[in-house]
């Protein structure tokens, strides 16, 4: 399927009626089909537009006097790694971020990164990135669609990368201690429920806003996935499982400081 004809489609997603009339596998197909299904025909096209599914980094144009960051420009990408648990429905891969970091230290993050001046694409940064931080191999990974930029409060385009590891007992994590603490993952679906979900108040630039976190326990560590980690994985969420989170979504639109150079 070209392109420009899955742009629309996937744009429509969230709604009842493409829900019922779509291509896409029926809404009661289990999520793995849907990943299958997406994996087939989104890796299949030779474009490296994004799709306009996502939250547009541009919304944020609605705040008056914001510096903006050139909105055709891709500062940094993530990887939504994705894995099937047959009892459970698809997984995501995340990581503790270093303590010693001077960024975002100990905070739960997605793998990921700033661009380099070699990286072909945002796929290919989020790759790179994930292969150095976690060790996985780009070659399990199928790419299953590129999401629209999300705007971090630093003022970077950050693309989220949707991948799917068909075997994740092949995934052998090699950490890299230096920017990663740990290693785990969680399933999507709670992204969508109000469960172990809170709202808290959170000053940017002088104006509090309300943010997302979500609890998360594993392995008996007690995890906290929040702010625009916890963002996109709502809209990854939403996207495969084809529905509307359970919570009204916070705004996504907040004041951001001028685009770190380095």
């Amino acid at each position: 399927m070209a392109a420009a004809a899955m742009r629309p489609l996937l744009s429509r997603l969230f709604t009842s009626t493409h829900i019922a009339m779509s291509c896409f596998p029926s809404s009661s197909s289990s999520p793995s089909r849907r990943l299958a299904y997406l994996t087939r025909h989104l890796t299949s096209s030779s474009s490296s537009e994004l799709t306009s599914v996502g939250v547009p980094a541009a919304a944020a144009a609605a705040i008056p006097a914001l510096p903006l960051p050139d909105a055709s420009k891709v500062h940094a990408a993530v990887l939504v790694c994705l894995f099937e648990d047959p009892s459970g429905g698809p997984r995501v891969l995340l990581t503790k971020r270093a303590s010693s970091l001077s960024s975002h230290s100990g905070e739960v993050a997605l793998p990921g990164g700033k661009v380099d001046e070699g990286d072909a694409d945002a796929k290919a940064t989020a790759l790179r990135e994930a292969k150095e931080e976690i060790g996985l191999d780009p070659a399990l990974v199928s790419v299953v669609a590129v999401l629209e930029p999300f705007l971090s409060k630093n003022g970077l385009n950050v693309v989220p990368v949707i991948g799917m590891i068909s075997d994740k007992a092949l995934f052998k994590p090699i950490l890299n201690e230096a920017e990663v603490e740990d290693i785990f993952d969680a399933p999507l679906e709670m992204f969508l429920k109000d469960d172990n979900r809170r709202t808290e108040d959170v000053n940017f630039m002088g104006v509090d806003i309300p943010v997302q976190f979500f609890d998360y326990e594993a392995d008996g560590k007690k995890f906290v996935i929040w702010g625009l980690t916890a963002h996109i994985l709502t809209r990854a969420a939403a996207v495969i499982f084809q529905r509307q989170p359970s919570f009204a979504e916070l705004p996504r639109t907040i004041p951001v400081s001028s685009p770190d150079k380095s």
